[in-house]
């Protein structure tokens, strides 16, 4: 039942950014910050906790996901003080940060980007 709440979960997360991409007229980097506010705003409503534990990896994984790990860390850095907030999402999200950032440089690498004209 593990892997059908992961895959529901993360498939219903994906397919809302889809519904969203196909239906407004939001580009993708404004769905994809407004997909990380949504897992900020239900993490300090205590809403998307329930849902990791539901769904694990299927909840963590997609950008949401990561708007919940800058909220709980934030959240739990916030009662050492003001600075414990701002350190506290950055030390919880540092390993997904630092992958991004070293895949896309690989990446950029190995294809030769261009930028649109």
């Amino acid at each position: 039942m593990d892997y059908l709440y992961t895959f529901l979960i993360g498939g219903g997360i994906c397919l809302a950014g889809q519904i969203l991409m196909d239906t407004t007229k939001l580009t993708a980097p404004r769905i994809l910050v407004l997909l990380v506010l949504s897992g900020v705003f239900l993490q300090a409503l205590h809403l998307y906790e329930p849902l990791v534990q539901l769904a694990a990896q299927g909840a963590t994984v997609p950008l949401p996901g990561f708007g919940y790990t800058l909220a709980k860390g934030a959240m739990e850095g916030a009662k050492e003080g003001f600075l414990g907030a701002i350190t506290g999402a950055v030390r919880d999200s540092a390993a997904g940060i630092a992958v991004a950032i070293s895949f896309g440089y690989i990446t950029a690498l190995i294809f030769n980007p261009k930028s649109p004209r």
